[in-house]
C-alpha cells in the first residue's frame, strides 16, 4: 500500500513539472490544421462554419489519406469533381463566381483540378495528381482579372468574372463530395491554411 501511495505521489510531482498543451499554439500566427470529415452518405464536411476572408491569396497544405479512394455507384460519376478548398468572389454567391481546388479518384490516381465559377459558368482544368498520405502545397491568388492556381510549382491561370480585387464579402469554401452522389464512405482530408 505504501509503495502504491509513493508511486502516486511521484507521479503527481512529475506532472507538476510538465506543460500540458492547451490546444492553442503559442504563436497566434502559426498555421492551424483542420481535419475535415465528410460522412458516408453525405456531401458536406464538418468544420464548415461560414467565415469571410479578405485574403487575395489562399495558401494551404493538404493531406489525403486512403479514404480518398472510392468508386461511384454510377461509373460516369467517377469523373465528377469533388471540392477541396477555396473562396467565393466578386461579391456574389459562389455558384456565380468562385475559385477553389477540386479532386477526384479516377484511373487509380488522385487527380487535382482548378475549379471555378465565372459568371455562373463552371470552368475546370486538371492540374496533376497528388500522393496519398503525403502533404502537398496549394495556392490560389487573385491577380487582376485572373485566378492563378499553383500546384506542384506549376501555375495555371483562369480568367475571373470581375476585376474587384479587395473584398470583405469573400467567404471560404470547404471540402464537399459530389457531384451527383454522396460520399460512399467517410472521407478524411487534413488542411493546413498558411
Amino acid at each position: 500500500m505504501r509503495y502504491f501511495i509513493l508511486l502516486i505521489f511521484l507521479g503527481l510531482i512529475g506532472l507538476h513539472g510538465c506543460k500540458i498543451p492547451s490546444g492553442k499554439p503559442d504563436d497566434p500566427t502559426a498555421p492551424v490544421t483542420t481535419v475535415y470529415t465528410i460522412k458516408a452518405g453525405g456531401n458536406y464536411a464538418d468544420h464548415n462554419d461560414f467565415s469571410y476572408t479578405a485574403k487575395t491569396t489562399l495558401s494551404f497544405s493538404v493531406i489525403f489519406d486512403s479514404s480518398a479512394v472510392y468508386t461511384n455507384k454510377i461509373p460516369e460519376n467517377q469523373h465528377d469533381i469533388n471540392k477541396l478548398y477555396g473562396f467565393s468572389d466578386c461579391n456574389v454567391q459562389h455558384n456565380t463566381s468562385s475559385a477553389r481546388f477540386g479532386w477526384n479518384w479516377r484511373d487509380k490516381a488522385l487527380r487535382i483540378y482548378a475549379y471555378c465559377y465565372r459568371n455562373g459558368e463552371r470552368v475546370s482544368e486538371e492540374l496533376g495528381t497528388a500522393e496519398l498520405n503525403k502533404p502537398a502545397d496549394y495556392q490560389i491568388s487573385i491577380v487582376g482579372g485572373n485566378y492563378v492556381f499553383t500546384f506542384k510549382g506549376k501555375e495555371t491561370t483562369i480568367a475571373r468574372g470581375c476585376n474587384i480585387v479587395q473584398s470583405t464579402q469573400r467567404y471560404r469554401l470547404y471540402p464537399y463530395f459530389g457531384g451527383d452522389e454522396p460520399a460512399p464512405h467517410d472521407i478524411i482530408i487534413s488542411i493546413t491554411e498558411k
